[in-house]
C-alpha cells in the first residue's frame, strides 16, 4: 500500500512509502538515498540548500558552545541522531560520551539539539515530536528572520512541557547542562 506523506512545506519532497530506519539505513548504504536526505516519522525528506546565511548563523553557534561544552560532551555539527521511525540530522548537537562512543552506532538521543531556521521553521517545528520521543533534553530553534530562539525542555513523551522565547540580546542557557551558555546577540549581530 503506499502512503502519502503529510504535507511539510512545499520546499521539501516526501518518498511515497513509508520507511524503517533499517531499510533507511540499507538504501542508504547502496547510495538509493540522495545525500542531503532526513528520514522523520518514516517519510524520506530532501533538505533544502543552506543559504550562506544560515551557515553563518550555524558556524558562530559552533564555535560558541565548542567555548561552553563542559568535560564528558562533545558538540556535533549536522550528524544524525537515531530514534524511532526517524533519522534526524539537526544542525548542531551536544552529545553526552565522546565521540568515538558512536563509532558503531549513532546517538540516540541528545542534551541539546539547535536548528537554525532562516525558511525551515515548519518542518523544523515538525521534528520536536521526533526529538522528545528520542528524550532530547532541550532544542533551540533558532529563529533568524525573527531574531529569536524558540527553547523547548522537559521532553514528555511527545512533546515537551516547557517552551520558551528568547528574543535579541538575551542569554540562551541549557537547563540541564547550565555550564551552556550562549549570548543571543552574537548570533543575529
Amino acid at each position: 500500500m503506499i502512503t502519502s506523506a503529510p504535507p511539510v512545506g512545499e520546499h521539501l519532497m516526501p518518498a511515497p512509502w513509508l520507511m524503517t530506519v533499517a531499510a533507511y539505513h540499507a538504501l542508504g548504504e547502496k547510495e538509493l538515498i540522495p545525500e542531503k536526505a532526513e528520514l522523520l516519522y518514516g517519510f524520506v525528506y530532501l533538505k533544502e540548500r543552506k543559504s550562506p546565511l544560515q551557515c553563518t548563523i550555524e558556524t558562530l553557534m559552533l564555535q560558541l558552545l565548542w567555548d561552553v561544552v563542559p568535560s564528558g560532551y562533545h558538540v556535533q555539527p549536522g550528524q544524525p541522531i537515531q530514534c524511532v521511525d526517524s533519522e534526524l540530522e539537526p544542525d548542531i548537537s551536544v552529545i553526552k560520551g565522546n565521540i568515538e562512543d558512536y563509532a558503531r552506532a549513532h546517538p540516540t538521543t541528545a542534551e541539546l539539539v539547535v536548528e537554525i531556521c532562516v525558511t525551515s521553521h515548519e518542518y523544523d517545528r515538525k521534528k520536536l515530536k521526533a526529538y522528545a520521543l528520542a528524550g532530547v533534553k532541550e532544542c533551540w530553534l533558532v529563529l533568524v528572520p525573527e531574531k529569536q530562539v524558540e527553547v523547548y525542555r522537559r521532553p514528555n513523551g511527545a512533546s515537551y512541557l516547557e517552551q520558551a522565547s528568547v528574543l535579541d540580546g538575551s542569554p540562551l542557557t541549557c537547563a540541564n547542562l547550565p555550564q551552556i551558555t550562549v549570548d543571543s546577540h552574537l548570533l543575529f549581530s
